[in-house]
């Protein structure tokens, strides 16, 4: 299966493991490599296959999802985490994402909306499940405005395009609608975001639009990206 992204699964349940495995082996493109039970064998498992995703459940025994995460990203493997929750969203997937994980997913999402989002994760993107997007960032939202945003420093260092990109980003604006905002090319959005990542030394979106409401570029309640 040359060329295929390869994914670990990690969750403490054996039937919801094997219901990935069954799921993703009938999508072309992606291959499951391994499993793992708890965080623990998540971490060792992803050090030794060294997959490009990793579907990591939050609820696990020995180690939690979230640190699992943690380890993973500070061990700057190329694996990058898609997080796994439930409809109901799992307080814990905020941590997970200020941990380093790069998105998450509903676990009753269609083979199909699994398997893109695997691609999506895979290709460097970050991804947010489109059902939940929404209510993730302003969940987030509430919790930075009880705290004082804290100018950061590294964003003296983004040219004015670049920060007016970063609060379009913030706002839940895909590179197509930027670049419709802006009067420019999606080439050009791309580049855009991925100087200003680099400058502020970002993972990806996800961490972006974190950074953006931490650091005051947009506030709780401004108005929502342009259609």
């Amino acid at each position: 299966m040359s060329g295929a992204v390869r994914v670990v699964v990690a969750d403490d349940q054996g039937m919801v493991r094997a219901g990935f495995r069954s799921l993703l082996d009938g999508e072309p493109g992606i291959e499951v490599v391994g499993e793992a039970g708890d965080g623990e064998a998540a971490v060792a498992e992803i050090s030794r296959l060294r997959p490009d995703v990793a579907l990591m459940d939050i609820r696990m025994p020995v180690l939690d999802g979230i640190e699992a995460t943690r380890r993973v990203v500070e061990a700057r493997l190329p694996t990058r985490v898609l997080v796994l929750t439930t409809f109901d969203l799992d307080e814990y997937v905020f941590a997970a994402l200020e941990a380093g994980a790069s998105g998450f997913m509903l676990k009753d999402a269609p083979a199909e909306e699994l398997a893109a989002a695997i691609a999506v994760v895979a290709a460097g993107e970050a991804l947010l499940a489109p059902r939940v997007t929404a209510r993730v960032i302003d969940a987030f939202v509430t919790r930075a405005a009880v705290r004082r945003p804290a100018p950061g420093r590294d964003l003296e260092r983004l040219t004015a395009r670049e920060l007016e990109v970063l609060g379009l980003i913030a706002r839940g604006s895909s590179n197509a609608v930027i670049a419709r905002a802006l009067y420019v090319s999606e080439a050009t959005v791309k580049t855009h975001v991925s100087n200003l990542l680099a400058k502020l030394g970002l993972r990806d979106r996800v961490h972006a639009v974190i950074y953006a409401y931490e650091h005051g570029v947009v506030a709780p309640g401004e108005n929502p990206s342009p259609s």
